[in-house]
């Protein structure tokens, strides 16, 4: 895919901390574009999630710049920015008195004109991306009856739902069953490649990251270690010392160009 001029979402020597951690997270410079999806894994305590905050408006950087669509992200209204970006947290709320198909058009909110009533097109758009992630079977069912997998794909609709042009997911897939994880990555990476969506997902899983993501951005103590395509980036010489373990790698069959990274042996000594 051709770049773009300007990048779909840019982070610029990107630094950010707490007050405990003040240099904990950067300089972080990179960028995501149309049809794009980005994985961001590292061990834990990376900085991944603080990250996609900081990606997400949530937190502001201490030094650096962020900008979406070439505007600086926080000089930008937050319905702006809804209306272009949308942001799925770690375990968003699943037991809610609302119904499936209120849920996805929750997503509609920064359309509205008054911000108050969902028009004819909000339901149009919220059947057409239930369709998409599987979940208009079960339009009218309480939140609080789905299984977890259920409740997933319904929080991923209710994100595309915002007609977004860049989604950022953080672990979306934690906790779901293997069935489940494969159909989280594989809607985010056919919007991605049927739309042009940007995607940005936090995973821990390095295999759904090769098989899916056309990008990985790889922390390790708040740095940025490397990035690029799965088959550079998700390979045991540059993953084993951030990790550290011993691992190796096996062909994907149907995908001659990346491989799964397997663990074999602990290298780093642990006390009885």
């Amino acid at each position: 895919m051709i770049r773009e001029t300007t990048p779909m979402l840019g982070l610029e020597e990107v630094r950010f901390g707490f007050a405990a951690r003040p240099s904990f997270l950067g300089p972080i410079t990179f960028c995501v574009d149309r049809g794009e999806c980005w994985a961001i894994v590292g061990p834990n305590g990376a900085g991944k999630s603080t990250l996609l905050r900081l990606m997400a408006g949530l937190y502001k950087p201490h030094a650096g710049k962020i900008s979406l669509g070439g505007a600086a992200l926080d000089e930008m209204p937050g319905r702006h920015r809804a209306r272009r970006m949308a942001f799925l947290p770690q375990n968003p709320p699943t037991h809610l008195d609302l119904s499936v198909r209120d849920m996805v058009l929750m997503g509609r909110f920064p359309h509205r004109s008054l911000g108050l009533f969902d028009s004819a097109e909000d339901y149009r758009i919220a059947d057409r991306v239930m369709a998409v992630t599987e979940t208009l079977g079960f339009a009218d069912r309480p939140m609080a009856t789905l299984s977890g997998g259920e409740a997933q794909r319904v929080h991923v609709a209710a994100a595309l739902a915002q007609e977004p042009r860049i989604v950022l997911l953080d672990e979306p897939t934690a906790s779901l069953d293997i069935q489940h994880q494969l159909a989280i990555f594989q809607i985010l990476r056919n919007r991605a490649s049927s739309d042009g969506l940007a995607v940005v997902v936090v995973t821990h899983d390095v295999n759904l990251a090769a098989q899916f993501c056309s990008h990985v951005l790889l922390l390790h103590e708040g740095h940025g270690v490397t990035t690029g395509p799965p088959a550079e980036v998700l390979t045991p010489e540059v993953l084993g010392p951030v990790y550290g373990v011993e691992l190796m790698t096996l062909a994907i069959p149907f995908q001659q160009d990346r491989c799964w990274v397997v663990p074999v042996a602990a290298t780093r000594e642990e006390p009885v």
